[in-house]
């Protein structure tokens, strides 16, 4: 250091001249600081401080420390490390804060969150039973799990035949988590010798290995439904890095962050704003404006009570809609044409008011909105009306009335017209059902923002679930009730929301959710397959004197089996061609020109039509030309009363939309032989139905409660709302400021609650002057 031109040095914290002679113990590690500059802070240092911290840096391989007299040492690096314990990080960068990169994602679980593993309370199938007699679920078919469990009942002095509920908790941890290795030993010869020290790994291992090993892709699908989701242990469900993790501003890191609310994440911004300092405002201020005006983007769409890292997956589809609508109004794009269908969709009436709010905005910078929607706010506050119809079906795509809501309202052609003018509309009952003394009570109800709460939904009735966007519906009637009663009814392997108990299940026998999931998942499936009609045609077809003389079996008229069906496209009707790298391309079969059967099966006539005629029929016309069999006649009634009667039988169910997927799955249930114990669950089953089908909805539902049946419905249509026996609101808000119940009772109690929003609206609609509430 001398030779370079240094002149002091401080080692081991005391300050040396390096020109004197220094001594240095070698068997002890050294403190070595050499001093590069001693500056007076004035003007025109600049280019000398600049100078020495270079020299000093290169010196010290990025390292320098800056001593101030009469003040604190501080310590620079050029380095994200930390100087005393080594430790680094690397350079942050925006992908650093991303779950999706592998630069931000948590390594232990890959940026998920949770891992799955296995559930004990799958893994059991049947906790009454021994674990060979179907106790045990997956892993029951091993001879060699059968042999190995056998041999550490043996070993440990446990019965593998007594049902696995009556062993002690220590034997059924030992069963499926295994024993650490005993140093126990066998002095004696034969099996006890051999199993006395035994290690067993438990059941847990055995299926853990199998599945980590198996190559096939079957299997370990159906080994995942024996698993749940566990939270990782290593990022704590947060998905990131811990250096990521580590990085916070105003005491939130990112995760923090983005966990919170819509609705608290916007004062989160401006308390961010008011703690930078100037220079930090000129930094930051641009980004976190941003962030600013796209929340309240999302407020004006009546999403407060989303959180920012809420799954996409578990949006609805009126919640995405509204999400992709905020980010449209952030573009303030001008010039565009927007489409959306049904964005009421989910929306309570107060939170409609600001949705429509929203689209006026889209409107008034220059673009035009064009909205396919049956709420009837949406409708009055329109512009311009294009009325479609007159029926539905073979039986619609006409034009039947154009203008501005009131034009509408005066075209005795039109049914919407009709509704709007109040000519026709969907009646308050004159009396509503009592309750019978017989209910279902959830005690403790506490998923996610669900505030501990105790329901009681009286069977027998018309039941609502009302409430704001958010408020805890579904976490109560899907998460919670309906798993919690399909797996006291069925052994539902799908675990419940958490609550402390549930009562009353003595009074069904079945529980149905009727959702809006697709019927089916490939085109052969169709609502004649799904409803079960297609049988008894098929039936009836191989009645017929043609089919008789040529020896024809119901099979011959089925598309799925070889025999009756065209196969050059094995029934579809379609033909498809695969276009590589491009999406497949289906067209019509050239030989059976989309029939889907061989022309001899299709020379057999009922009436005159053929098999294929018949499923090219929409339901209402079929029932004209079946009336006479009972068997059918009952499926297709059923299809027509939920106002289905324009579906075609055989029209793939893939093309039919979510509301449709429900009223078919309701026509189902309808035509079969009722017990009066059985409670259905719809969640917003009038998404899609113009007024008049959910006047039909309606009575299909109160013909199910007349025949003894509980049903209930999630629902924000203020027409179901009125008509319900028993509400239960929650609320008050949507997030954590909801979760609670607010009002219960018939409507005309709830409507009488000040504190209740769906009582406010429900109050004006009993009393006959509905108009949407200001925000």
């Amino acid at each position: 250091l001398a030779k370079d031109g240094f002149i002091r040095a401080r080692i081991d914290g005391e300050l040396r001249q390096l020109d004197e002679p220094i001594r240095l113990d070698k068997r002890k590690n050294h403190t070595i600081e050499v001093v590069v500059d001693r500056l007076l802070v004035k003007p025109g240092i600049a280019k000398r401080l600049e100078l020495s911290i270079a020299t000093a840096l290169k010196l010290a391989r990025g390292l320098v420390t800056v001593a101030v007299v009469g003040g604190a040492e501080q310590m620079y690096s050029e380095k994200l490390a930390c100087a005393d314990c080594g430790i680094s990080v690397p350079q942050l960068e925006p992908r650093s804060f991303s779950f999706n990169s592998p630069y931000g994602a948590c390594p232990a679980c890959n940026g998920l969150g949770s891992k799955y593993d296995l559930d004990p309370a799958k893994v059991i199938a049947d906790w009454s039973r021994p674990l060979f007699e179907g106790g045990l679920g997956p892993g029951s078919g091993s001879t060699y799990l059968k042999r190995t469990l056998e041999l550490a009942a043996y070993a440990h002095g446990f019965d593998l035949n007594q049902p696995f509920e009556k062993l002690p908790r220590r034997v059924q941890n030992l069963i499926l988590y295994g024993n650490p290795p005993s140093n126990a030993s066998g002095n004696g010869r034969g099996l006890g010798g051999v199993v006395k020290g035994l290690r067993f790994a438990g059941v847990f291992s055995f299926l853990e290995r199998s599945f980590e090993e198996s190559n096939s892709d079957s299997y370990r699908e159906w080994m995942t439904q024996y698993m749940s989701p566990v939270p990782c242990s290593a990022c704590g469900e947060r998905r990131l890095r811990p250096e990521s993790l580590a990085v916070k501003i105003a005491g939130w890191s990112i995760a923090d962050f983005t966990a919170l609310a819509i609705s608290e994440a916007r004062p989160a911004v401006d308390k961010i704003l008011k703690q930078l300092t100037s220079r930090q405002r000129e930094i930051a201020g641009r980004a976190l404006g941003e962030i600013a005006e796209r929340l309240d983007f999302l407020l004006a769409v009546g999403l407060s009570y989303l959180s920012l890292n809420r799954s996409a997956a578990t949006l609805s589809g009126g919640e995405a809609q509204r999400i992709r609508l905020a980010t449209q109004i952030g573009s303030r794009l001008r010039g565009v044409l927007y489409v959306l269908d049904e964005p009421s969709i989910g929306l309570h009436a107060r939170d409609n008011d600001r949705l429509l709010q929203s689209l006026g905005r889209l409107r008034d910078l220059g673009n035009t909105v064009l909205v396919v929607e049956h709420d009837e706010e949406t409708i009055r506050r329109a512009d311009y009306v294009v009325d479609l119809g007159p029926g539905a079906g073979n039986a619609g795509g006409h034009l039947v009335a154009i203008g501005s809501p009131s034009d509408i309202a005066t075209n005795p052609a039109s049914l919407t017209g009709r509704y709007l003018a109040r000519e026709l509309k969907i009646p308050i009952p004159e009396k509503r059902r009592s309750p019978n003394g017989k209910a279902i009570t959830v005690l403790g109800a506490q998923a996610n923002n669900l505030k501990n709460i105790d329901v009681t939904l009286p069977l027998g009735m018309l039941t609502v679930i009302t409430g704001v966007s958010g408020s805890g519906k579904s976490t109560l009637v899907n998460d919670i009730l309906y798993r919690a009663l399909a797996q006291k009814l069925y052994r539902s392997m799908e675990r419940p929301g958490p609550h402390t108990e549930i009562q009353g299940t003595e009074h069904i026998d079945k529980v149905i959710e009727i959702d809006q999931a697709p019927i089916g998942r490939t085109p052969r499936s169709n609502p004649a397959t799904y409803t079960g009609v297609f049988a008894p045609i098929r039936e009836l077809f191989a009645m017929l004197p043609e089919s008789r003389e040529r020896g024809y079996r119901p099979g011959r008229f089925s598309f799925n089996v070889k025999g009756g069906r065209c196969e050059a496209c094995q029934g579809d009707g379609l033909r498809r061609i695969e276009m590589n790298f491009l999406p497949d391309v289906y067209v019509t079969c050239e030989v059976c020109r989309g029939r889907r059967y061989n022309a001899e099966t299709l020379a057999v006539h009922y009436k005159g039509y053929s098999i294929s005629d018949l499923l090219d029929m929409p339901a209402e016309d079929a029932l004209k030309i079946l009336e006479n069999i009972p068997q059918i006649r009952q499926k297709l009634e059923t299809l027509v009363d939920v106002g289905l009667g324009y579906i075609q039988l055989g029209q793939s169910s893939t093309t039919r939309s979510g509301g449709e997927a429900q009223r078919i799955k309701l026509a189902k249930e309808l035509s079969k032989r009722q017990t009066g114990r059985t409670l259905y669950i719809l969640d917003e089953p009038t998404t899609g139905l113009h007024f008049d089908d959910v006047r039909k909805l309606l009575d299909v539902l109160n013909r199910l409660v007349d025949l003894g049946n509980t049903v209930v419905i999630i629902e924000h249509h203020l027409d179901v709302i009125k008509q319900a026996d028993w509400i239960i609101d929650l609320g008050p808000e949507g997030g954590e400021a909801g979760g609670r119940i607010v009002a219960q009772g018939p409507p005309e109690q709830v409507a009488r609650n000040k504190k209740s929003y769906t009582g406010q609206v429900l109050a004006r609609v009993l009393n006959g002057n509905f108009q949407s509430p200001n925000p």
